[in-house]
């Protein structure tokens, strides 16, 4: 009988850590699960987690990520280590080492890619360990990916490759500000600059900038895209089967519902994108993260009758140009992720879902031991059927000549 896997879920008492277990344990499964174990500094999470789930191949465990002894003892035994830690939390790079130390395969939700490049330099190291890490396994990094993948494979000769990603949301218009992900990324991705790909190599760029207008069919309409820091540009230009085909340009770029937008910008404008660096209020030095996170999670609670019910709508998708056959062609992968019942329960499915999918195609899968990005490690089609089980539109279209 073959070995059921054991997983680490660490920070699994989150929003993303919940969704992916969810995923996990449910009948899309294809490995055999024999425990997934939950570590949090939560336990009142993690406890309502398990009571609504019932699952006994669930277990808990209280962790201080910070202590490298729990670290360690957390990761030991366990097949895979999914990090689901907020990224800009801080921990990244010891969860990771922590990872290979244990001789334990690794994965992430990215987190902007603040520590992309870093971690991939740890390539032979984790090669000589046996042990595999494929970084950034969410949607937006992760699907996004795999998305660029399925587009260079479609082209000859590569020009360039546009990535992008829309949500909007459909219903009454909130009164509440209710953050799409972690309050830190979204001021991260209004605030800090970014690098783009632009002929043929990594240049900064000022945040907000890059804007271009594009018409999207119902819900989206016309939506204003603009440059955004994540991993995603970081890596899809240099990988191999892309970065030998000539690729001289690739962008990310985002687009949030619109009246949410315009609170970011806000927010930003007010000082909230420098969030990590303390001011003095009547002699004591805080954050103004905290502060905002602490307001902003104090309205929501304080306004839940106010809140409306609203679907979210997302689009991710990726155009390239170049040539096939000596001819001029575009190739554009395109997911959509409508409102469906299988997402009740979960904060933001497509990201969950998808770390759900890259590490259950790792476990079923020959392994081939480094450090990796999304688009290096997994194979597009297996992937979309994974994703498609999941209710994702996927298309994929090529114009030729």
């Amino acid at each position: 009988m073959a070995k059921k896997a054991i997983i680490s879920i660490l920070g699994g008492g989150g929003m993303m850590g919940q969704g992916i277990i969810r995923d996990l344990l449910s009948d899309r499964s294809i490995v055999e699960i024999g425990e997934v174990r939950v570590f949090d500094s939560d336990r009142n999470r993690m406890t309502a987690l398990r009571d609504e789930l019932g699952d006994a191949r669930l277990t808990l465990h209280d962790l201080d990520v910070a202590d490298p002894t729990a670290l360690a003892r957390a990761l030991a035994g366990s097949d895979i280590c999914v990090n689901s830690v907020p990224t800009l939390a801080g921990h990244q790079m010891a969860i990771f080492e922590a990872a290979l130390g244990a001789r334990v395969d690794y994965v992430d939700l990215g987190g902007l890619g603040t520590f992309t490049v870093k971690q991939l330099q740890w390539q032979q190291r984790f090669r000589d360990a046996g042990v595999v890490a494929v970084l950034g396994v969410g949607a937006d990094p992760g699907m996004s990916n795999v998305i660029c993948r399925a587009v260079a494979d479609e082209l000859d000769e590569i020009d360039s490759i546009n990535l992008y990603w829309a949500a909007t949301l459909t219903g009454d218009e909130n009164p509440v500000l209710v953050p799409p992900y972690s309050v830190s990324t979204v001021l991260a991705e209004y605030a800090h600059p970014c690098l783009q790909f632009l002929d043929g190599r990594h240049v900064e760029c000022a945040p907000q900038t890059g804007v271009e207008t594009i018409d999207l069919p119902a819900p989206w309409g016309s939506c204003e895209f603009m440059y955004s820091i994540h991993s995603e540009q970081l890596t899809v230009p240099l990988a191999d089967g892309i970065r030998e085909k000539g690729i001289k340009e690739f962008t990310w770029k985002l687009h949030l519902p619109h009246r949410e937008h315009e609170a970011w910008v806000g927010l930003v404008k007010a000082g909230f994108g420098d969030f990590d660096r303390t001011v003095d209020i009547n002699g004591v030095a805080v954050r103004p993260l905290d502060v905002l996170n602490a307001v902003i999670q104090r309205n929501i609670a304080e306004n839940q009758e106010r809140i409306p019910q609203q679907k979210s709508h997302e689009i991710h998708f990726a155009i390239g140009r170049g040539r096939v056959g000596g001819k001029a062609a575009t190739a554009r992968c395109q997911v959509i992720v409508r409102p469906n019942a299988m997402y009740e329960g979960y904060v933001d499915a497509a990201t969950s879902m998808n770390a759900s999918i890259a590490v259950q195609l790792m476990l079923s899968e020959p392994r081939r031991p480094g450090v990796y990005a999304p688009e290096a490690y997994f194979n597009a089609v297996s992937y979309f059927r994974e994703a498609e089980k999941r209710e994702f539109d996927i298309t994929m279209t090529r114009d030729i000549g």
